[in-house]
């Protein structure tokens, strides 16, 4: 519930953007995170900034070329998303957090109990990846079936 003192412990005064990390939250961030690679032609880009970079464009939605000219460039912020993202590291780094504010509140890392509705379950039965899947697909053209009749096919 937000109370006086809960506003002031996460209000962001201080920041650049609200998106940006406080420094408690990048000690928190920071070890779950690959060290920093050393470019060939351009020195390493500072990982904190390039994550507030990550941040703002997922914060505000708005597209990686409209991206502040106080982060790094806009292709080495979004290179970092894509390669942390497709090697799995964003979601670690999200279950670690998770796991963390879990046992902060005193409760067990991960969940002891899931509820599914009902209504879950329903639309689950009715295919699920399988017909999102399909849905998704081109459909193919059969070659038996063709627009020209077949006694034209046969003459040519």
């Amino acid at each position: 519930m937000w109370t006086a003192r809960n506003r002031a412990q996460y209000e962001r005064k201080g920041q650049r953007y609200p998106s940006d990390l406080t420094d408690e939250e990048w000690d928190l961030v920071e070890p779950h995170l690959p060290p920093a690679r050393q470019g060939r032609r351009f020195p390493a880009a500072d990982r904190r900034s390039v994550l507030d970079g990550i941040l703002y464009v997922l914060t505000t939605g708005c597209q990686w070329r409209q991206l502040p000219k106080d982060f790094p460039p806009k292709t080495t912020v979004h290179r970092y998303f894509i390669e942390w993202h497709t090697d799995g590291i964003l979601m670690r780094l999200h279950h670690a957090l998770y796991e963390e504010a879990r046992t902060l509140a005193g409760r067990h890392p991960t969940p002891t109990t899931a509820i599914v509705d009902s209504q879950s379950v329903k639309s689950a039965e009715k295919g699920g990846l399988a017909s999102i899947l399909q849905g998704t697909m081109r459909v193919r053209k059969s070659k038996a079936r063709s627009v020209m009749p077949p006694s034209i096919r046969k003459a040519s």
